[in-house]
């Protein structure tokens, strides 16, 4: 670890065993490294990549990579001078998601046309919704608004807390119009706490769709079917196994396998898991998961419907310096690590 903090330092030393240096140029000269992990204040990544970057480092980003375009651009510029940098985005590997985005990349609700989510914030929602309707660097048009609600049962509180009365709901909802494919934005700030706030994703296309744990689709005319999407778990029904993900089903198909099947993990963990998997292939000379350009893109998107929620007016995108990265990059075509 490097880290400027003496106290935190030595807090590290204690918890972890892990040797602690005063910058990344120190931890780097000292140490064997596959990569870095930048987890640093937004302002402070842009900065430390490049750092990274004139060593030689593979990089792997908290998200977003930058705080606005201008950070935006500098990180992208380095990514363009083909330094190894890819963005800890995790929500398109959770079991879930991943399991949608497998089943619509099989072509099971054909072409999709819109997708509505209420499941995640900012980028990350971003970032799904672009993946759902396969759009790269198309410059959408953004129309967004903002309102408070009061909301029962504390939904403000950690996990772990309870308490009674209200607290304020604060919920953005948006269109994003990639052009005719539409992204439909919708979260409150309470939503990942929240026990009365149920996440839903819709995503349609011209043979079926896709609603939270269901496929519908007609194999032949008149002839409608609904498939769920189930959690195949060990240590089930007096099972000895552990409890763990084994992977989603969907009917007979399993288009979803936990890449790290006996560990006992919850699903963002896993996808955090799945991140460094990849980077440690993307660092040995392996495929981009998601890209600078791809973070980029969606935290840029996502700025645009801050500024259509706070001003009430139509936001018009346009192309930025790494829009051609963007087109020329593939995050739906990752193909996760195999169980072990």
């Amino acid at each position: 670890m490097a880290t400027r903090q003496p106290a935190r330092a030595a807090e590290v030393r204690a918890a972890w065993g892990v040797a602690c240096y005063p910058d990344v140029a120190a931890m780097c000269g000292a140490e064997q490294l596959d990569f870095v992990v930048l987890a640093v204040p937004w302002p402070a990544t842009p900065v430390l990549a490049e750092q990274c970057a004139h060593l030689g480092m593979a990089v792997l980003c908290e998200t977003p990579p930058a705080p606005d375009v201008a950070g935006l651009d500098l990180v992208s510029a380095l990514a363009r001078r083909s330094a190894p940098i890819e963005i800890a985005e995790q929500y398109p590997f959770q079991p879930l998601h991943a399991a949608r985005l497998a089943l619509e990349r099989a072509g099971a609700i054909g072409e999709p046309s819109s997708a509505y989510l209420s499941v995640a914030h900012g980028y990350h929602a971003i970032g799904l919704i672009r993946r759902h309707l396969g759009v790269a660097g198309i410059a959408p048009v953004v129309r967004a608004v903002r309102h408070e609600s009061p909301i029962e049962a504390r939904a403000d509180l950690a996990p772990g807390e309870r308490g009674a009365g209200e607290a304020t709901e604060v919920r953005t909802s948006a269109v994003v119009d990639f052009d005719g494919r539409i992204g439909i934005y919708d979260f409150a700030d309470v939503q990942y706490f929240s026990d009365i706030r149920t996440p839903h994703v819709v995503v349609r296309g011209h043979a079926g769709e896709i609603a939270d744990d269901e496929l519908r689709r007609a194999a032949r005319p008149g002839e409608p079917t609904t498939v769920r999407l189930v959690r195949e778990e060990g240590g089930t029904d007096g099972r000895l196994d552990g409890h763990f993900l084994r992977g989603i089903s969907a009917g007979d198909r399993w288009p979803y396998r936990n890449p790290f099947p006996g560990a006992r993990l919850d699903d963002d963990e896993v996808a955090v898991a799945t991140c460094l998997e990849l980077m440690g292939r993307r660092a040995g000379g392996g495929p981009s998961f998601y890209g600078v350009a791809q973070g980029a893109q969606d935290h840029y998107l996502y700025l645009a419907v801050q500024e259509a929620a706070r001003t009430g007016e139509v936001v018009r995108c346009v192309p930025q310096s790494w829009s051609d990265l963007v087109e020329g990059d593939d995050p739906g075509s990752v193909e996760l690590p195999e169980p072990r």
